[in-house]
């Protein structure tokens, strides 16, 4: 979730609509139930009313799970029958980006609250809260890597670490991590967006964090908080770049103001890039985030230009080849 002055008036629309009911536990599929097949599996598929999607992240088995800008809940839905519901219904802080661990637990940035959530992803139950900031900050994005979740602040210049700790126990120790080296600092207070999306590089050993504040993508030491520039060649962006995927060596961006989502080949250390395509799509809606799961690629559309006063307002996840 990356800011503009649109945004900056979504936030405080999604405060006043924190708490107000969802119109259903599902949503109905935009394509009838397929076999399994790629061809068969429905490619847009409804969120419910009054629900505004986020982040995203993707069971090896195929199960999407979203959290909602408005109230916090989490939806769950079968990619390949688009059969969803409501796993969790939300109490008030908003839920942005969201992970899979190993142990299947969901792990929810928490916006403007600095909360992080762990969510049991079978049964919906909130097994912790962690406080990671206070004061002026937006939890944004999270990755599973680099030994445990690493979240970003878009308003402050920190990463926040929480272990993962066993099957039975989640992590309960936050601690923030200060970015430094090439980083650039964000200018305090709010006004303006930083650090974003969130990634590890193809090697599994440091972390890519995009600073919308200067439409950059930077490689960063979990262990020190030191920050590289990549560099990348040809004519592709980060310019409001939102979400991060990596598949392989495969870079994918999702730029949202930009409705697109740009796709670069990584060196294994993720300090070069190159751009290799754009993809565009006539249903992106301000997208977001995106997973890739079964030769495709799920698109989050925010919709932040729709009326989210109104309660029967609703977006999708649109999934497009992944080649």
């Amino acid at each position: 979730m990356a800011g503009s002055l649109p945004r900056r008036g979504f936030l405080g629309a999604a405060a006043a609509l924190a708490g107000s009911a969802l119109a259903g536990p599902l949503a109905p599929a935009a394509s009838a139930a397929g076999t399994g097949t790629t061809a068969d599996r429905p490619t847009t598929l409804a969120t419910p009313p009054g629900f505004q999607p986020e982040g995203i992240a993707v069971s090896r088995g195929g199960v999407a799970y979203t959290g909602s800008l408005i109230d916090g809940s989490v939806y769950r839905v079968d990619l390949v029958t688009g059969t969803g519901r409501i796993l969790t219904r939300g109490t008030g802080p908003m839920s942005v980006g969201l992970k899979l661990d190993p142990y299947g637990r969901l792990l929810v940035a928490g916006g403007d609250s600095g909360r992080i959530r762990v969510v049991h992803a079978g049964s919906g139950r909130v097994l912790a809260t962690h406080q990671a900031v206070t004061g002026t900050a937006f939890v944004n994005d999270v990755v599973v890597a680099c030994g445990g979740a690493w979240f970003t602040d878009s308003f402050n210049d920190a990463l926040y670490h929480l272990p993962l700790g066993t099957a039975g126990v989640p992590g309960t120790a936050v601690r923030a991590l200060p970015l430094g080296g090439e980083w650039t600092p964000t200018p305090p207070g709010g006004a303006y967006w930083g650090s974003n999306g969130i990634e590890r590089t193809p090697d599994g050993r440091a972390l890519l964090v995009v600073n919308d504040n200067v439409s950059a993508l930077f490689r960063v030491d979990p262990r020190t908080g030191a920050a590289t520039r990549t560099v990348l060649e040809g004519e592709g962006s980060v310019g409001y770049g939102d979400g991060l995927a990596v598949r392989g060596r495969t870079l994918y961006v999702v730029r949202n103001w930009a409705y697109a989502v740009d796709v670069f080949t990584l060196s294994a250390d993720g300090t070069r890039g190159r751009f290799v395509r754009r993809i565009t799509d006539a249903r992106f809606d301000e997208p977001t985030t995106a997973a890739a799961w079964g030769g495709r690629l799920y698109v989050v559309n925010a919709a932040f230009d729709a009326d989210w006063s109104d309660p029967a307002t609703a977006s999708s996840i649109v999934s497009v080849p992944l080649g």
